[in-house]
């Protein structure tokens, strides 16, 4: 298969498209390498990939439909993976504009490229940020996601939403991934665990926001990308998917792990909550390990000794 992925050499993307490499497939890599963090850090996240024949890296923005079309109509892709994203809840706040521009009009253009060439199956990467404060748990794909407490989950649900009109006029296959809480290699610098391992392993302050008590579903960036690809190979009409590890942990807890794989104690500042943080994040699985034999298979302490182990040899 021949699999445009955007936003390639970010964190989520660069892990499945090494999988996909893996096993034969031929990929279609599109990354505008803005400023968000280090260019350098991007690069080095597909430096592996690039080396492989069956990789085709463009750099293009998805904002810029004429460019985008240019590289449908040359590489005439079967599927696409759509991550291209402005991500976090918090920067959302301070730019919203941005996150409406890059989340849901990019979203569009890469939807109606996908609908002008007749691509077979569109995966698009959504959040867990979607469920906002909802008080039951864990979260259920049919639970009402209709109060969205940041501009970063309001466009990952209008991303969603997009995805279903797609479908509905265009009979596109199309499956929404909710991410929680992606770790691993390769993380973002801007998530708490990168965050708070180099911090700690640089002997400075972190912040904890909070008294240590909310919790999140993280999830191991492995068991994300194979979720991906599961509902990549499917073809569902239209489906909405949470792809978590389905075992809260919380805060204090992270920072343990993280202080047992470092091997050096954390100091700690205490701050409020930050406006657009929700408390919990919790994955109800059912759907997708009926739809896709999806399973989180690594634990949050191995996971981080995996993240921790990577830290040290590239990036401290």
């Amino acid at each position: 298969m021949k699999i445009l992925i955007t936003g390639a050499a970010g964190f989520i993307a660069s892990h499945v498209a090494d999988m996909l490499l893996k096993r034969g497939d031929k990929i279609i890599a599109i990354d505008n390498f803005n400023n968000y963090y280090s260019q350098k850090s991007k690069r080095s996240n597909i430096k592996q990939a690039e080396s492989h024949k069956n990789y085709t890296l463009f750099e293009a923005d998805i904002l810029d439909t004429e460019k985008i079309r240019s590289i449908f109509r040359q590489t005439a892709p079967d599927k696409v993976i759509h991550l291209a994203a402005r991500a976090g809840v918090r920067p959302s706040l301070e730019n919203p504009q941005l996150y409406a521009d890059v989340n849901i009009k990019g979203t569009i253009n890469i939807l109606e490229l996908s609908h002008e060439f007749s691509i077979k199956n569109f995966i698009f990467g959504s959040s867990s940020s979607v469920y906002g404060s909802n008080k039951k748990i864990p979260f259920k794909e049919t639970d009402p996601v209709d109060n969205p407490i940041s501009p970063y989950a309001a466009t990952k649900r209008a991303g969603e939403l997009l995805c279903y009109t797609y479908h509905h006029l265009y009979n596109l296959n199309i499956s929404c991934m909710r991410f929680f809480t992606v770790y691993g290699e390769r993380g973002r610098p801007d998530m708490a665990p990168y965050k708070f391992t180099k911090a700690i392993n640089e002997g400075k302050e972190i912040t904890m926001y909070g008294n240590g008590t909310t919790q999140r579903d993280y999830t191991y960036v492995a068991d994300i990308a194979r979720g991906i690809i599961a509902a990549l190979d499917k073809n569902h009409s239209y489906e909405i998917f949470n792809l978590g590890n389905s075992k809260t942990v919380q805060l204090k807890e992270l920072i343990e792990t993280i202080e047992d794989a470092v091997g050096k104690k954390a100091k700690i500042k205490q701050q409020p909550i930050q406006p657009g943080d929700v408390t919990i994040t919790y994955a109800d699985l059912t759907k997708s390990k009926k739809l896709l034999s999806y399973n989180s298979k690594t634990s949050i302490d191995e996971g981080i000794k995996n993240f921790v182990k990577w830290y040290k040899e590239e990036r401290a």
